[in-house]
This record gives structure tokens, C-alpha cells and sequence, in this order.
């Protein structure tokens, strides 16, 4: 038996669009066990309870790169990273299904292996990064091969998660941002993210708060998060200006030093028509890992 975990990502942070990733310390676990024939799947919502089901795929995928053919197999789920908020719940299915794949055929696959197979199945590396390698990291692909860095980030900093009841599409999230952008945006944005990853490295709230602001997508997906404006208006009044979109959303991500900044704004979002769940998450430093049992 192979139990594989992965943690929760956050992409882009702020200016970083679909580029930066940052890994959470809030795992899915999975257990990877041979029966005699056909799929069973235990511990998640019925709706993914079949063969679409995104860890079986990505497993029967790097099954397929290393020449082994799936005859019958049970998995077994812990689900602790919310689906569809843009803390990274597909990519950690992924991770997931490769990782668990070569444990449980022995197939010998290199870390950056497992990395490649997995941005092929997800398609952009954002979010694969950081929940293979841990951490904060930078991708970028060239001639379709993925490749990644990662930064030190300071012990200092928190992260504090606002988790809404409903959902957002991620291709509605794309299909809304524009197809050109001014020069200047791409200036605005691209000193940004230089001077974010050294103020995430040095933990300089003042310089991540001006680093943080983003005119690429931001702006035009806040339109699709309901009560967007009215949770940035209660965290700046909480002392946060370091405030972003967690990917595509509908997540909503603070950096904060203040291990009390919650029960700041526990009240006003308690107000608020949706609910939403205020979570601390710290930064896993180690990405996916897998073991037999």
C-alpha cells in the first residue's frame, strides 16, 4: 500500500500571474492500494466517485510513461484542501495520482520526472511547483519543457486564508481578462514581482504591501467574487494590506506577521451575506511526499 500527501498551493500572489506558487501547510493524503479488478474509491464526494476521477487519471497516466497497465486498484482519500477556492486542489490531485504511480510501481521516476508529467497533465506549472518542491517558488516553460526555481521566504509571515461557500471557474476566471494590456501594466507588473520575492524573503510587510498590487488580473476577477470589495475593506481596516487573490479564486489570501490578526476581522466577516472561514495556514517547505505503508 502507497499513501502519497500533497499540500495546498496558492499561485500567482499578487503580481506573480501564473507564475509565482506558494505551498501551505494543509495536505491532502492518499492511499494507493491493488485489488483484483476495476476502481474503487473511498472518502470523496460522490460527484468525483468514478474513472474521471483527477488522482485516478494522473495515476493511470504515469502508469501509462512507465509502461505498466492498471488492472484493478482502490484509493483511499483524506480531503482537507477545499475543491474549486484556488488553494490548489486540483494540482494536489495530480501530484497525487503521479507520485502514487511511481511509489506503487516502483518506477524509479526523478522528482523533476514526476514534476514534468504532472504540469503536461495540468498544463501550466503555477500551482505544480510548490506542491512538488514545497516552499515559494517561479516557473516558466520553455519549448513545453517546465522549469522552476524556488526562494527562501521568511519564518516571520503568516497567511491568512478567507474560504468563501461558493465557487469559482477557473475558465471563467481566464475568459474575463483581457487579451491585450498597456507597456506600462507589464512594467507595473513585472517590478513587482522582482521586489515581492525579496521582500517575502526579508519579510518586509512595507515593501510586500507596495509589491503585492497587481494590474493584470486582479481587478477583472474581483468582479467574480461575491463580496470582493467588502472583505478587502474589512482586512485593511484590520491593519492587512497585503491582500490578494488566492489563483483564480474565490479564496482571498492576507500576509500578516500578527498571529491575532483573525480576531480582527472575525466580526466583520461574520456580517458578511456568504460565509466565509478564516484559516491560518504556515508555508510547507517540503512539497509532496510518498511512503509505503
Amino acid at each position: 500500500m502507497i499513501k502519497v500527501k500533497t499540500p495546498a498551493t496558492t499561485a500567482n500572489i499578487g503580481p506573480g500571474f501564473d507564475v509565482l506558487g506558494l505551498a501551505f501547510k494543509l495536505y491532502n493524503e492518499y492511499t494507493f492500494e491493488e485489488i483484483d479488478k476495476g476502481l474503487v474509491i473511498e472518502g470523496c464526494p460522490d460527484v468525483y466517485n468514478n474513472k474521471e476521477n483527477l488522482v485516478y487519471k494522473s495515476f493511470l497516466l504515469a502508469a501509462e510513461q512507465l509502461g505498466k497497465k492498471v488492472d484493478g486498484l482502490k484509493i483511499s482519500m483524506k480531503i482537507n484542501i477545499p475543491v474549486s477556492r484556488g488553494l490548489g486542489s486540483s494540482s494536489a490531485c495530480i501530484v497525487g495520482g503521479v507520485y502514487g504511480a511511481n511509489a506503487f510501481y516502483k518506477g524509479g521516476l526523478t522528482k523533476e520526472e514526476m514534476y514534468k508529467i504532472a504540469v503536461m497533465i495540468e498544463g501550466h506549472p503555477d500551482n505544480i511547483s510548490p506542491c512538488v518542491y514545497g516552499g515559494l517558488t517561479a516557473s516558466m516553460i520553455e519549448n513545453e519543457k517546465p522549469y522552476t526555481v524556488g526562494y527562501d521566504i521568511s519564518s516571520q509571515l503568516k497567511f491568512c486564508a478567507l474560504i468563501p461557500d461558493f465557487e469559482t471557474s477557473t475558465n471563467e476566471a481566464r475568459k474575463i481578462l483581457p487579451k491585450t494590456i498597456d507597456f506600462k501594466d507589464a512594467v507595473f507588473n513585472v517590478s513587482r514581482v522582482a521586489v515581492l520575492l525579496k521582500a517575502l524573503e526579508t519579510g518586509d510587510m512595507d515593501m510586500i504591501n507596495i509589491a503585492l498590487k497587481d494590474k493584470l488580473h486582479q481587478s477583472y476577477r474581483g468582479s467574480l467574487i461575491h463580496e470582493w470589495d467588502d472583505v478587502k475593506t474589512i482586512c485593511e481596516k484590520g491593519d492587512s494590506l497585503a491582500f490578494f487573490i488566492s489563483g483564480s479564486g474565490p479564496t482571498l489570501m492576507n500576509i500578516t506577521k500578527d498571529e491575532n490578526f483573525p480576531e480582527r476581522i472575525k466580526e466583520g466577516i461574520s456580517r458578511l451575506k456568504h460565509n466565509w472561514e478564516i484559516k491560518m495556514l504556515e508555508t510547507d517547505k517540503g512539497g509532496a511526499k510518498a511512503e509505503i505503508l
